[in-house]
């Protein structure tokens, strides 16, 4: 049995060639990595190759508009290290921030915090912008007990 889904995932008609693809993605996911400014590799990942094209997902605007820049010089780089790459996409795809992230992030106003931002909304003239915001953040903040 064992020898038959070995077999079978190698085999050209199995799931060898998906095996093959993903073996080469997880290479140059790597030599991305090792090629790509340091900053920008942590808000990028290489996505897919075909077809000589190496598919990046950036997590912004601004990492992709970079990434785009350094095409030529990440090209490159891949040629030197062995990788027949005949140009670089790049496209934006924001990560998911895991829950534990956003939920750290909502820190709940400490009651002093909240009193003076009562009291500078209450200062404030009743048509200003400025204390519609306020009023809007202290109805939905969480508060601390």
């Amino acid at each position: 049995m064992t020898d038959s889904v070995h077999s079978y995932l190698e085999g050209p008609e199995g799931a060898g060639k998906v095996l093959t693809h993903a073996r080469l993605l997880a290479r140059l996911a790597g030599l991305f990595q090792e090629i790509a400014p340091p900053h920008l590799g942590q808000a990028s990942g290489l996505a897919n190759f075909k077809s000589g094209i190496v598919l990046i997902h950036a997590s912004n605007g601004a990492v992709a508009t970079k990434l785009r820049q350094m095409a030529p010089t990440l090209v490159e780089e891949f040629l030197e290290r062995g990788i027949e790459c005949r140009g670089l996409q790049v496209k934006v795809q924001a990560r998911a921030r895991p829950a534990a992230v956003r939920a750290a992030a909502q820190k709940p106003l400490s009651i002093r915090t909240s009193q003076r931002l009562t009291a500078l909304s209450e200062s404030l003239p009743s048509a200003s912008p400025l204390r519609s915001a306020l009023e809007k953040l202290l109805a939905h903040a969480a508060r601390e007990e």
